[in-house]
């Protein structure tokens, strides 16, 4: 079976699924194959809805990848120069991204097939979805699951967190404004691609606004 994308030309199509959790969290990604492993670790933060407050790493045949950050490890390769087309990564192999190592957020990809460039659409693009990831620092797969009755009745609801004091041990204010907006069987592709699109846009647009990566084409 060939590298998919070899020669850095073409479309790469991924499918990550958040490890641990049931029902599952996924998102099947179009992305090119000059994506750095920078880039892609941006496109996964749009697309599974973290804030990238944490550390992060890939683990792609034995050898880490990432972006260095105060505090987190060092990587022998520049994940902004290594290119996904140029891993020779095979159809159906897997690799691994973890997102911050004290919740441990551990996404599961594979790459499902490579495609030509459709000049008609833009990339990074998401084609596919399921559910929303766990908010920021709750704790884990295994505290998501013991609490997602109660995120799933929470969430939309609008009323005082007092009356859920039985569903979750303590609530702060700043933390229940984003949990009554917040349900976990809720996924927004269209919002999921506008931010994706905002990543792709060129650098003298995606610099006006803070939020925005400058490493992404």
């Amino acid at each position: 079976m060939e590298p998919v994308a070899s020669s850095g030309q073409g479309v790469v199509q991924l499918r990550a699924v958040l490890r641990g959790i049931s029902p599952l969290i996924c998102r099947r990604l179009l992305v090119r194959a000059d994506t750095s492993i920078a880039q892609l670790h941006h496109i996964l933060q749009v697309a599974f809805g973290w804030q990238d407050m944490h550390l992060h790493r890939f683990e792609i045949r034995g050898r880490e990848y990432g972006i260095h950050q105060e505090g987190g490890p060092f990587f022998d390769t520049d994940a902004h120069k290594a290119l996904i087309g140029q891993l020779k990564l095979r159809r159906l192999e897997r690799f691994t991204y973890e997102y911050d190592f004290g919740d441990m957020w551990v996404h599961d990809l594979r790459i499902e097939a490579t495609l030509p460039i459709d000049p008609k659409r833009g990339y990074p693009v998401c084609i596919a979805g399921g559910r929303a990831a766990p908010p920021e620092d709750c704790g884990g797969p295994h505290a998501f699951m013991a609490n997602r009755p109660a995120y799933a009745v929470i969430g939309g609801a609008g009323e005082s967190p007092r009356e859920f004091e039985d569903l979750l041990d303590e609530v702060e204010d700043e933390e229940w404004d984003i949990l009554r907006r917040y349900h976990p069987d809720r996924f927004d592709r269209r919002g999921v691609n506008r931010k994706l699109a905002a990543l792709a846009a060129p650098f003298h647009e995606r610099c006006a606004d803070e939020g925005h990566h400058p490493d992404l084409h």
